[in-house]
């Protein structure tokens, strides 16, 4: 779902440093591709440093802790695909239906393209709260909230279209779309193909649109 860099496999070279930028945007691009196919407990630092060559001590000049790091990478991810949504669902060339379909198309070929191995950073981390920071809790509420609210506003202007019925609660059929979809997610992950993400996807529309 967020447009990171691809990390080289084992028994290849790990990239320089120089072909990310800096060396605290080669960690945070780093950190989101790992966090997002293993989640936050299971990603290990010294795993995510060898992936761009960066010495332990490097990564502590940017950040204090793991704990820091992660919450570096929510706000990074968080941000990252709130512009994917604008891209989408604030694209007038379509009607907002239109525009809600394709930035679901996108979404399910981004988990085809890496083989269901990866999802979503913050559907990860809500799955595995118990074990986290707690300060990480209110960070992905409000990142969650933050999509459902674009997503709300793309399905009212649906509603003024007559696209959809009036009697739809914009909000909190966007609000049943971000938690049906991040389940669609793991489900995905777990069998390795779109099944889940598509009969989601079509059970959604029908309950939006009837």
């Amino acid at each position: 779902m967020s447009n990171t860099v691809e990390i080289k496999r084992r028994g290849r070279p790990p990239k320089q440093v120089e072909s990310y930028g800096d060396t605290k945007t080669a960690l945070i691009r780093a950190g989101l591709v790992t966090m997002t196919e293993k989640g936050f407990s299971a990603s290990g630092l010294d795993e995510i440093l060898r992936s761009v060559g960066v010495p332990k001590g490097s990564f502590y000049h940017y950040f204090q802790s793991k704990e820091d790091f992660g919450s570096t990478l929510i706000e990074t991810y968080g941000k990252s695909f709130s512009v994917k949504l604008d891209k989408f669902l604030l694209d007038e060339t379509h009607s907002p239906l239109e525009r809600f379909s394709y930035l679901i198309e996108n979404l399910r070929k981004y988990m085809i393209k890496h083989d269901f191995q990866r999802g979503c950073l913050i559907g990860n981390l809500g799955q595995e709260m118990g074990a986290l920071p707690t300060v990480f809790r209110q960070q992905l509420i409000d990142v969650f909230e933050e999509w459902q609210k674009k997503t709300s506003v793309c399905f009212k202007e649906a509603q003024q279209k007559n696209e959809i019925s009036a009697d739809v609660d914009c909000v909190e059929f966007a609000r049943f779309f971000w938690i049906g979809w991040e389940g669609a997610i793991l489900r995905a992950k777990l069998e390795r193909n779109a099944g889940a993400l598509d009969n989601f996807t079509e059970l959604f529309l029908k309950t939006l649109i009837k």
